[in-house]
This record gives C-alpha cells, sequence and structure tokens, in this order.
C-alpha cells in the first residue's frame, strides 16, 4: 500500500515510501505518456530501482520555491499547482500538473516554484541526483525531458497570449477546454475543477467575480453546466471553442 507523508516535515526522500519495482511499471496507468515511456522495459525497470511511490492529500507540498533541487517526480494520478510567492508575500499560481506530467528541476540547484496537490494525488518520486545520473546514461530519457521542455515553452507562449490579448470571456473558455482535455469525466460528463473560482481568477489575471459572470452566462447559453461548487458540463464543445478564438 502506497504510504502518505507530509513533505513539509519530511525534505529528503522518505524512507518509508514503497520502492516502485518494475511490476509497477508494469501496472502503471501513466506509463505510456509519463518522462520514461520511451525507455526499454529493462531499463525502466532500472529507472523504477530509484524511485519511490509515494502519495499526497490535497494540500500537501511536494517541492518548496527557492529549496534545494532534492528530488523529481512522475504524477501518477491528481492534480498539483505550481506557485510562487510574489514580493509582499501573495501565491500567484504559474501553472498546473496533471496525471502523466514531471515535476521538479534536473541538473537544477533551486526549486524555481513550490509543488502542492490541489487533490489527492500519487506520484513516482526519484532522488534528483541519482535520477541525473540515470538520464546522463539514456539519451531517450534525455529526448524526452527536452521534449518536455520544449512542450512546456510552447505552453507558456500561449499563455502569455492568453493574459495579454484575450478578453474576460476567451480566457474563461480557453481555461474549461484545458481542464477539458486534461482532467477524465465521470460517467455523466462532469469534470471535477481542481481550482476554486479565486485560484481561476488569479491564473487568469481577472477578478473572480468575472469568472463566476462568464460561466453563469455560458451556462445560460447553453455551452456548459455547472453541478455544485466545482463541477463543470462541458456541452457544446464547438461553440466554446468559438468563444475562446473569438476576435
Amino acid at each position: 500500500m502506497d504510504m502518505r507523508f507530509d513533505m513539509a516535515q519530511n525534505a529528503a526522500l522518505p524512507t518509508m515510501a514503497r520502492a516502485c519495482g518494475g511490476q509497477s511499471c508494469d501496472s502503471c496507468v501513466v506509463r505510456d505518456h509519463a518522462i520514461c515511456a520511451d525507455l526499454s522495459d529493462p531499463d525502466r525497470d532500472a529507472l523504477s530501482r530509484i524511485g519511490r511511490r509515494v502519495a499526497l492529500h490535497a494540500g500537501q507540498t511536494v517541492m518548496w520555491e527557492g529549496d534545494d533541487s532534492t528530488v523529481v517526480a512522475n504524477v501518477i494520478e491528481g492534480t498539483l499547482k505550481l506557485a510562487t510567492s510574489t514580493g509582499d508575500g501573495r501565491e500567484q499560481i504559474v501553472g498546473v500538473v496533471y496525471a502523466s506530467d514531471f515535476i521538479g528541476r534536473p541538473f537544477g540547484a533551486r526549486t524555481p516554484h513550490s509543488v502542492t496537490a490541489l487533490t489527492n494525488a500519487r506520484l513516482c518520486l526519484f532522488p534528483r541526483g541519482a535520477f541525473d545520473g540515470f538520464a546522463m546514461r539514456h539519451g531517450e530519457l534525455q529526448h524526452r525531458l527536452l521534449q518536455r521542455t520544449l512542450d512546456d515553452l510552447d505552453r507558456t507562449r500561449a499563455w502569455m497570449l492568453l493574459l495579454g490579448r484575450k478578453t474576460a470571456r476567451e480566457k474563461v473558455a480557453t481555461f474549461l477546454l484545458d481542464m477539458g482535455r486534461r482532467l477524465r469525466a465521470d460517467c455523466d460528463g462532469v469534470i471535477e475543477l481542481p481550482l476554486s473560482r479565486q485560484q481561476i481568477a488569479d491564473i487568469l489575471g481577472i477578478t473572480i467575480e468575472t469568472v463566476s459572470r462568464q460561466m453563469t452566462e455560458m451556462k445560460r447559453a447553453g455551452v456548459i453546466d455547472l453541478i455544485g461548487r466545482r463541477g463543470v458540463r462541458l456541452v457544446d464543445k464547438a461553440a466554446l471553442e468559438r468563444l475562446a478564438d473569438a476576435d
């Protein structure tokens, strides 16, 4: 059984976390999409032996901004936020990661942002030094890291466009489409947003009132349904895409 721990109380890789082992790789739900996807089975097993499977509760932090970069991880399940602190001490969310994403700074001395679970999450966690050494000996893994870095750069440029040029309606529509692509819907087609409306507003650079107003208008137009506090059903994705790309 996966062990739960509080990384705020454990700066180093927790020794009580369960070793991944080859069998975990065989049954891993993200093995075909994670950073290790291009490795051969023996190499994947070798990587798994330096990793640990850990579980986080929502609200737990696994990496702290400005700390020594000691761990990296594959996200197996759940959603986490990347956040940094502004000069006056406020938190600014700078990214969200999902299952199959990679977190941490390989080959880096410092962690550029904090990483905190928005939902319960499971990670395959590696000591950064051991992971760096493994990556240096395996070109497939280095290639995958480069590909992830370039993909992150593309997303960052797209986000700059969203923040700088898009209207509030376009921002909210783009955000909901991204959630629809990245989160698994339930049997009724409902996705549970991992962020509060205040957090959505902070990410998009608008007010919480604007977020609520835009979502309500989209519901009235039949584009989305709002279920409970955070549930959303994307009723008309084509219409949502038109709203996201409107001139």
